[in-house]
């Protein structure tokens, strides 16, 4: 924070994690600043009233509320309770772990919050609220909550200790120029942020673009083409085939063992399910099973080459997770396994399907249930491009080389992002917890270019 002073005399907070805070500062529980979980949703609200609910996961120190999801109270969960207003902050008390936290501003007038979180609302004679959102959002305050949770796997913590926490407390008219200031700067930061993020999706676009045009129309600009017979698909070279996937592969289907069997699962075959699709080349799981699961049970062992493909599940509302496996693995009902023929290498199925992936969405279909389902007898019957052995070769090649390329730039921009919001997070730490002076500082009139090295300070 070099561009910026400290105070210029310091007191011991009292707390541990808060360390020492200025002179003229004071640090006090929460609940004496604020209070806490005042509203409820009652049983007998109408059914049919509509909430936007939030839930845990969809809520981030760093991002804040990412999205909500519009239902009727009647099908909500009974954990959909907590009403909140604009100007609350929403801290998690479950799964602290995973510092969900967020500053609430204009939010619709049913929004309504898992009874997961805390909902914090400042005594506006003594917190201003937007002081709140960045203080309940502290390195410090962060910590301290997580380290005052209960349990291993799903530590949780209750709201009247939360509120205990200690937090500091300048005077009201300090805490009004530091959320001022860190209003503008964050700012700043965050339309940085955005232009990495714009450039990251352009590069995935011009990926995808890339993997479309290879497999689709090859590598040789000058080959001569003929008509698929297929409107989505267009031309093709003249001398590949066009066939129906169901020609060109084996689809096998998984299951899920007994979870009332712990013997089931504690082997070394990975099972398969969506949560685990996130690269193209699958050898690992977050589950495991035993030989007696696969013998006993209708999940099969799906062999090395085999692609791997999500078809139910809310993921299909954007994406196609495929994957190539790399070892022997077996998958849940939610996924088909196909095996390539003769005519055709695994790993050119792979990049197939994900450069077709704009026309298998076409075919996805609801459940009863709302989840998005990838009807299997549809997909075997879509018309792919099937050029010669040795061109697929070539074509999975070249794939590779320019994903590699791609991937270098993409990390570099999610890296940049990184530091990014650690100079964010590093910005408001300092500034509630009065590590910087920023009693003096005001808006600039204009603003200069902004560059990444805006975030060097």
């Amino acid at each position: 924070m070099g561009k910026y002073q400290p105070y210029q005399e310091y007191q011991d907070s009292g707390a541990l994690n808060l360390g020492a805070i200025p002179c003229h500062w004071s640090a006090k529980p929460l609940k004496t600043l604020s209070s806490y979980n005042d509203e409820v949703l009652p049983e007998g609200t109408d059914p049919d009233f509509t909430i936007e609910y939030v839930d845990i996961s969809s809520v981030s120190a760093t991002d804040g509320i990412r999205e909500t999801t519009s239902m009727n109270f009647g099908v909500a969960p009974s954990r959909a309770r907590r009403i909140v207003r604009d100007g609350d902050v929403l801290v998690s008390t479950v799964r602290t772990y995973l510092e969900a936290i967020a500053w609430v501003s204009e939010p619709p007038k049913n929004l309504i919050a898992s009874t997961g979180f805390a909902v914090i609302r400042a005594n506006p004679a003594l917190l201003y609220r937007r002081f709140a959102g960045y203080a309940l959002r502290a390195r410090y305050f962060i910590d301290e909550v997580v380290s005052r949770s209960v349990g291993v796997s799903y530590p949780a913590i209750n709201a009247s200790d939360l509120v205990s926490i200690k937090i500091a407390a300048p005077p009201l008219d300090e805490q009004q120029s530091i959320a001022a200031f860190l209003d503008h700067e964050t700012a700043k930061i965050d339309r940085l942020i955005a232009k990495q993020e714009r450039l990251i999706e352009l590069l995935k676009e011009k990926r995808q673009a890339v993997i479309s045009h290879a497999v689709t129309k090859g590598l040789n600009p000058d080959a001569p083409m003929k008509d698929s017979g297929v409107e989505w698909l267009g031309e093709v070279p003249a001398h590949w085939n066009v066939k129906q996937l169901r020609y060109l592969v084996r689809f096998f289907g998984g299951g899920t063992p007994s979870k009332d069997k712990e013997e089931y699962w504690s082997g070394d075959i990975p099972w398969v399910s969506p949560k685990d699709m996130k690269s193209d080349f699958i050898s690992n799981a977050q589950d495991k099973i035993t030989e007696a699961a696969v013998i006993e049970s209708s999940t099969k062992k799906i062999p090395v080459g085999a692609v791997l493909i999500v078809v139910r599940g809310m993921i299909l509302l954007h994406s196609v997770p495929v994957g190539l496996t790399e070892v022997e693995v077996t998958v849940n009902q939610d996924m088909k396994a196909m095996v390539a023929g003769k005519h055709v290498d695994g790993k050119y199925i792979l990049y197939l399907l994900k450069g077709i992936k704009s026309r298998i969405l076409e075919l996805m279909d609801s459940s009863a249930h709302g989840t998005r389902v990838l009807p299997t007898e549809d997909m075997a019957r879509i018309t792919l491009p099937v050029p010669p052995l040795k061109e697929q070769a070539a074509i999975c090649d070249h794939i590779e080389e320019r994903l590699g390329k791609f991937g270098l730039l993409i990390q570099k921009g999610e890296q940049q992002i990184d530091l990014l919001r650690e100079h964010r997070a590093s910005l408001i730490s300092s500034a509630v917890t009065g590590k910087i002076d920023v009693r003096g500082w005001q808006k600039p009139n204009t603003e200069p270019e902004e560059t990444a090295a805006a975030a060097s300070a």
